[in-house]
């Protein structure tokens, strides 16, 4: 699994809470925010009391024991340092096990420091670790404070800013600050730990020694460097067994969100637990969850392998915490779960639709109560007397604040609304939810508004007129043909769900989604493929949404389009990938996985699939995945870190859809 990823998953929660490094080695450069904002943390090796350091840019201190490995797996990241004398291990583990909504939740991640000698001697062996205590804050201009204490074995230490008023603000390119960052170590003996200034560092390369009084207590800013937290470990004479330590990083706040101006807590807090609760508990369970998250990332990855070879294990591997991290999983008043994600980098938008549907199928495979919990709150509010619109919404508002749409007209006009892009998503994704994972009652539950929504898709689906589309980045089309097949998926979808619900129309609608792919293929024929536009002879584009008339088993087109449109991509990609459409010679990541998983044969899928493994190890462009970049240099287009990556993992979701269809056709 080793390959240069643009960036790399080191700490990933949340859209607060999310470390990554963007370079190469770890010690390349200090490490960052998603959003590219800079969180120091240090790393040094003392080996027979000679200092070599393996994480932040620290070539003024002392050498780098150099880097010989990086592996990306779905919880965990895996660096190897080494020289002739020492191997050092370094794991960050985030353990976000998605079938484990106890552990999910925990804003918690370990970082486990194992050292082992190689030349078959022994050898006294020091580990350093810090982080920066300018983690909490927004800018550079927020001061900061530093506390300790003991919980039951653990050295804890945070960091959180002065004066920080809960959810007061928000924004795109923007960091909470009303949290506290936790560095926790187990204590023992050659267990050391403090709250130092900035040249603690430096102090204890030298010498093996932290500073016996802790810098704290009043506020501090960046003007002399932000201080850290440390903490340093002697693990003694090492020899060929490995020895092992870990320290816990986490984050800890009282309220996550405003859901409808109301503060709502995390999730982990909805029966009351405190942090230092939670910490014992994730401490207590260390050597368990660091079991399960290795069997946990052995199967994920031998899965994509076998669907989708090394490149497509590779891509799914990366892509498998950031499409966590960019949500919030909170709990409302009443115990229901909130599942919001943030529009990283694209307008900074909380639980938009058209960002929840691409990166759906991610949840649909292993864990549908979580893709129930980022649906649901735009069905609740598309139902309150706020929303005045016969479509549905296309967000709640601006993360952290889900207190009603802001793109676009809002809920004032409709102005820049994407009334069939989201109705068709909304219909689509209790459509899934209900065939493939049988949550009926929830689709019964809004069948009203749902009927609404697919009323307006039988006027203005088949040929939408010039309005936008969640692939609205060179313009506004009319004539959409993806976003008519959307339309028509989704009333199919519909129709299927309305057998059970309303039996009495479900020839009706099923008879209209059957005409309109009719007129489709007539109108969007154009020779070897099919057109962009209805009215652009010559021009093409992917056809991804007709992914879900296999998926759903709705058999409204015949299977040649799907060939016709395979065979078409496959002359038309580059090295880095196929293009979106004939437009410009940008992509998105998401959809070509999506338009991957039309094809009918495995080879197919995996040489649609392959070059995104060559982009992502090449693009010189070094942050979080982008899913939005050129198939010319591989050059990020836009957005990053944002969760629509899930899209990724639709190839794994059809082999297993698919596999179950069969199953079931042979009874």
């Amino acid at each position: 699994m080793s390959f240069r990823a643009p960036a790399i998953p080191l700490i990933a929660h949340d859209p607060t809470f999310s470390i990554w490094s963007f370079g190469d080695k770890l010690y390349d450069r200090w490490q960052s925010h998603w959003t590219g904002e800079g969180r120091g943390m240090a790393g040094v090796v003392r080996i027979d009391g000679e200092a070599r350091h393996f994480s932040g840019h620290l070539v003024h201190l002392c050498p780098v024991l150099e880097q010989v490995d990086v592996q990306v797996l779905p919880t965990r990241t895996i660096y190897r340092f080494a020289d002739a004398r020492v191997e050092l291990t370094v794991t960050f583990c985030s353990p976000l096990l998605i079938d484990d909504l106890e552990v999910l939740a925990r804003p918690v991640s370990y970082v486990t420091f194992s050292a082992a000698a190689r030349d078959g001697k022994q050898h006294r062996v020091e580990v350093y670790f810090d982080i920066g205590m300018e983690w909490p804050t927004n800018s550079h201009g927020d001061q900061v404070t530093g506390s300790r204490t003991r919980i039951q074995g653990l050295e804890v230490m945070r960091a959180a800013c002065v004066n920080a008023p809960v959810l007061a603000s928000s924004g795109d390119n923007h960091r909470c600050t009303w949290g506290t960052v936790v560095l926790a170590a187990p204590a023992g003996s050659g267990v050391q730990t403090a709250i130092g200034p900035n040249d603690t560092r430096e102090e204890w390369a030298r010498t093996g020694l932290l500073p016996l009084d802790d810098f704290m207590g009043f506020p501090c800013a960046a003007n002399h460097g932000y201080p850290v937290m440390a903490v340093a470990n002697d693990l003694g004479q090492v020899g060929t067994a490995p020895v092992e330590r870990h320290v816990l990083l986490g984050y800890d706040e009282q309220f996550q969100l405003e859901y409808m101006h109301r503060k709502v807590r995390p999730y982990w807090r909805r029966n009351g637990a405190t942090f230092a609760e939670l910490l014992r508990t994730a401490e207590h369970e260390y050597p368990a969850i660091a079991k399960r998250c290795a069997q946990f990332d052995a199967q994920v990855v031998a899965d994509l392998t076998r669907v989708g070879g090394t490149e497509y294990a590779q891509i799914g591997s990366l892509s498998y915490r950031q499409s966590l991290a960019a949500h919030a999983l909170c709990v409302d008043l009443d115990g229901t779960p909130l599942h919001m994600s943030k529009e990283n980098f694209s307008n900074g938008c909380i639980a938009t639709v058209d960002v929840t549907y691409p990166g759906a199928p991610f949840f649909l495979l292993y864990n549908p109560t979580l893709l129930k919990a980022q649906v649901q709150p735009i069905l609740d509010y598309a139902q309150t007397s706020r929303w005045k619109f016969p479509f549905a919404p296309h967000d709640l508002g601006t993360y952290p604040l889900a207190n009603g749409q802001v793109y676009g007209g809002g809920e004032s006009s409709e102005r820049d609304q994407m009334p069939v892009e989201e109705c068709g998503n909304m219909i689509l994704l209790v459509g899934a939810l209900h065939r493939l994972c049988g949550e009926k009652a929830f689709a019964q539950r809004y069948w009203k508004l749902l009927t609404t929504w697919a009323d307006y898709l039988v006027e203005k689906g088949l040929d939408p007129d010039n309005q936008l589309c969640t692939d609205d980045f060179a313009g506004h089309l009319a004539h959409n043909a993806n976003l008519s097949l959307k339309a028509i998926t989704a009333l199919g979808s519909y129709a299927q769900m309305a057998a059970e619900f309303a039996p009495g129309t479900a020839a009706h609608y099923r008879a209209k989604a059957e005409q309109m792919a009719k007129d489709w293929v007539r109108m969007a024929a154009d020779g070897d493929h099919y057109k962009l536009t209805f009215d652009k002879p010559g021009s093409w584009s992917q056809k991804y949404n007709l992914v879900w008339d296999r998926l759903l088993g709705l058999d409204l087109f015949p299977a040649e389009v799907a060939r016709t449109e395979i065979a078409y991509y496959k002359k038309m990609q580059t090295t880095y990938g196929l293009a979106l459409d004939s437009r410009q010679p940008y992509t998105k990541l998401d959809w070509i996985v999506w338009t991957a998983t039309l094809a009918e044969r495995n080879e197919d899928f995996r040489a649609l699939v392959a070059p995104l493994a060559t982009w992502a190890n090449e693009s010189p462009t070094r942050v979080p995945l982008t899913d939005w970049y050129w198939v010319t240099d591989g050059k990020m287009a836009g957005f990053q870190a944002r969760s629509v990556v899930g899209g990724v993992f639709i190839g794994l979701l059809a082999d297993k859809v698919l596999g179950q269809q069969k199953v079931a056709a042979a009874r």
